[in-house]
């Protein structure tokens, strides 16, 4: 998305601003569910549906076809059901003790975590609730499941698995966006071993990059996530989905600084030559990271400002952050600045952090003014 100086914003006191295109979630959603080849595609929309807005992610999705959505905490669940009446809801976090009654209220399907969970759910179905749950099984990730040796143990336990009633066996991949990874075949392997100890009950291993894996790691259910969103599901391979969202900043100020000049705290970058620099009006506090910013030793990541990259320049200040205009002479304040989105991949912007997408997404502050299209 190319700047243009007429174009100011939603209102005159914005200083950043998203643009969130529902209709490429939703054409992200559908390649998926192409490549799902039969299995049923869910959606992840934990985190505010990864920082873009549970309400609005959720009804673009469910207009596409999407009919089971994965959340975190049981909050987040009574959002999606809000909107979403009829679909089926898993809260990852599993049975919080003392939630079964707001489960059973919203409709929401726990993701059983341990046998204490089991336990719990099952003498609480015996009193009447209809909800169904997930019961899942670590197969590599040592977070949240069932040991085999647990799992082994409840499939042959028929009462409490008649009583818990799962309508859905689960694991996780630790390293799917790494294909070759020796550690995808060998949770597939334990994953397919014990799901046939639960013949009947439909399951699922994939997340967003577990979809690419192939054939053999779909099973009866995906549940991709940050795919959706447009970042890239798999390490070291063109990126198939389509931008969702775009952030931007407004330039404040253009300053002149002189060789030998340093930028930001820290003085951790010094000017090679006289510099013109670029004030936007974004930093950590809007989530764009501390660590994206540059030094003496270490190159940051880029802007781009009518269509034209401009690196940063020192650390990223909580509300602030420089970027070199000097080769840019038509830079202007009140300009926008794309911080990542169609002509940043976030994928460049994390890198040049060192960290990932994800935190990029789900860590974007309040300050943004948001733009919802199409959808």
């Amino acid at each position: 998305m190319a700047t243009n100086p007429s174009d100011r914003g939603p209102a005159p006191i914005t200083g950043a601003r998203l643009t969130i295109d529902l209709d490429a979630l939703a054409a992200n959603w559908a390649l998926l569910d192409r490549h799902a080849a039969g299995a049923e595609t869910a959606a992840a929309v934990k985190a505010d549906a990864y920082g873009l807005g549970i309400e609005p992610v959720v009804r673009a999705l469910a207009a596409a076809g999407c009919r089971t959505f994965f959340i975190a905490l049981p909050e987040e669940g009574i959002r999606v059901r809000r909107v979403a009446r009829g679909a089926t809801i898993y809260v990852l976090a599993g049975l919080i003790e003392g939630s079964a009654d707001t489960l059973v209220a919203h409709d929401l399907r726990p993701v059983l975590n341990s046998p204490a969970e089991i336990e719990e759910w099952a003498a609480h179905r015996r009193r009447g609730a209809p909800t169904g749950s997930a019961i899942h099984i670590d197969t590599g990730m040592n977070r949240l499941g069932l040991s085999l040796h647990e799992a082994l143990e409840l499939s042959r336990d028929a009462a409490l698995l008649a009583a818990v009633a799962p309508s859905l066996i689960m694991s996780h991949l630790a390293c799917s966006d790494t294909p070759g990874h020796p550690q995808n075949v060998r949770q597939l392997a334990l994953f397919r071993e014990i799901r046939a100890e639960f013949p009947g009950i439909p399951a699922s291993l994939a997340n967003s990059a577990g979809v690419f894996l192939g054939e053999d790691y779909r099973f009866d259910l995906v549940r991709p996530g940050i795919a959706l969103y447009g970042v890239a599901p798999v390490a070291g391979v063109e990126n198939p989905m389509r931008t969702v969202v775009t952030a931007e900043a407004r330039i404040l100020a253009i300053r002149e600084a002189e060789a030998g000049e340093t930028v930001g705290y820290g003085a951790t970058e010094t000017l090679k030559r006289a510099s013109r620099l670029a004030i936007l009006s974004a930093g950590y506090a809007d989530g764009y990271h501390r660590s994206a910013g540059s030094s003496d030793q270490h190159h940051g990541a880029y802007v781009m400002i009518r269509g034209a990259r401009a690196p940063l320049a020192g650390r990223v200040s909580m509300d602030l952050t420089a970027v070199d205009v000097t080769d840019l002479r038509l830079a202007a304040r009140g300009d926008w600045a794309e911080l990542f989105g169609r002509n940043v991949p976030i994928e460049s912007v994390a890198h040049a952090a060192g960290t990932i997408g994800y935190e990029f997404l789900t860590g974007l502050g309040r300050r943004y003014a948001r733009t919802y299209r199409g959808g």
